[in-house]
């Protein structure tokens, strides 16, 4: 199964198995046979250029996140591009939404040099291991706050401020697919300019193994495996081990915007509200079924869910897609069908006309 990156708009020249040209790179076009590692080669020229002309440009400009970050204004290729990426991303929100301020990571101290050369050799290494394919992806990061940016520039990443609230996936760092930005925007803070800020890294995959949720797993199950996803067919959620946190994750530009302060009212407001066509069935029934399926810890984090439900913790929908998430829609639609077909079969015992038996059960 290949991963890949697809910027039909923002790399020139054509696309491999992972993105040998940097799509938010200014240098100009990168040649098919460039190897991954001069692409982040030709990425150190790159930032030691911004640096040098963000520090005459820029120098008298307050910056937000510290040393390390310069900022790319409106007409720069790349904060455009990056711009227009992020909205389109956001589906309904996007047109809502305005991006405020686009970063670049300098790299410009000894420590940010280092730390640039050092994801250069791990990602030449996971591209021998893995036979030239390294699997290389953009991916977004939500920090807890502003500062917590500051501090991954300069110390790299780290338990902060228990960046991944959650934990389903295991001890990692958790990033959401490049097109897919939405799955961290929800869960950001505002700072005290009712800004909110992501971090767009760079990410080396090299092979990666499906997390199933509730999983304690803190580093790769085994030496053929470098990273974690949630889905092996369309895969939302990037996990990077906390042991190749700091050599497989090279964060790159910060994006700064502007969202309606209720972000989660506006997101119920703007959802469409679907009348339910699957089969119905009470979910402590299903939980007892998905306990012959599934893991105890899967079992404990639904039934979690489920009591969060009862509460008014979350919404009917939060819990369906938690659910979903957790179990797959693949044995859910098994479950429900068998069970379905059964009642069906139950109620045509006692005289129930067949149409009417089935419609009983579809809600």
């Amino acid at each position: 199964m290949e991963y890949r990156n697809d910027y039909p708009n923002l790399s020139s020249g054509n696309s491999s198995d992972y993105e040998r040209s940097d799509p938010f790179s200014d240098s100009g076009n990168s040649s098919e046979d460039d190897s991954a590692s001069e692409t982040v080669q030709s990425s150190i020229s790159d930032s030691e250029s911004v640096a040098d002309s963000g520090s005459s440009s820029s120098g008298n400009q307050s910056r937000p996140f510290g040393d390390g970050l310069v900022p790319l204004f409106d007409g720069d290729r790349v904060h455009d591009l990056i711009k227009q990426r992020f909205l389109s991303s956001l589906g309904l929100l996007g047109a809502q939404a305005s991006v405020v301020a686009v970063h670049r990571n300098s790299y410009s101290s000894l420590v940010g040099q280092a730390r640039l050369r050092s994801f250069q050799i791990y990602l030449k290494a996971v591209e021998e291991k893995c036979g030239g394919n390294p699997n290389v992806k953009y991916a977004w990061y939500a920090p807890s706050s502003k500062d917590e940016i500051s501090k991954i520039i300069c110390h790299g990443f780290g338990n902060f401020e228990q960046p991944q609230r959650d934990g389903v996936f295991g001890n990692g760092v958790y990033l959401a697919s490049d097109d897919s930005p939405m799955q961290c925007v929800e869960s950001l803070n505002v700072d005290e300019d009712g800004l909110r800020h992501l971090l767009l890294c760079r990410v080396i995959l090299g092979r990666p193994e499906v997390v199933c949720p509730g999983s304690k797993q803190h580093h790769p199950s085994s030496e053929q495996f470098d990273s974690g996803i949630d889905s092996i067919f369309a895969p939302k959620k990037y996990i990077i081990w906390s042991t190749h946190m700091n050599t497989h994750i090279l964060p790159e530009y910060v994006i700064s915007f502007r969202a309606p302060n209720c972000l989660k009212e506006f997101l119920k407001v703007q959802e469409p509200i679907k009348k339910p066509t699957s089969p119905w069935m009470p979910l402590p029934a299903l939980i007892s079924v998905l306990s012959k399926f599934l893991p105890p810890p899967s079992i404990a984090l639904i039934s979690k869910h489920y009591k969060d439900h009862r509460e008014n913790v979350i919404t009917r929908q939060q819990l369906i897609q938690k659910v979903r998430q957790i179990a797959g829609d693949k044995l859910l639609a098994s479950i429900i069908k068998s069970f379905r077909a059964k009642q069906i079969k139950t109620l045509q015992t006692k005289g129930m006309p067949q149409a009417e038996a089935a419609l009983r059960w579809t809600v």
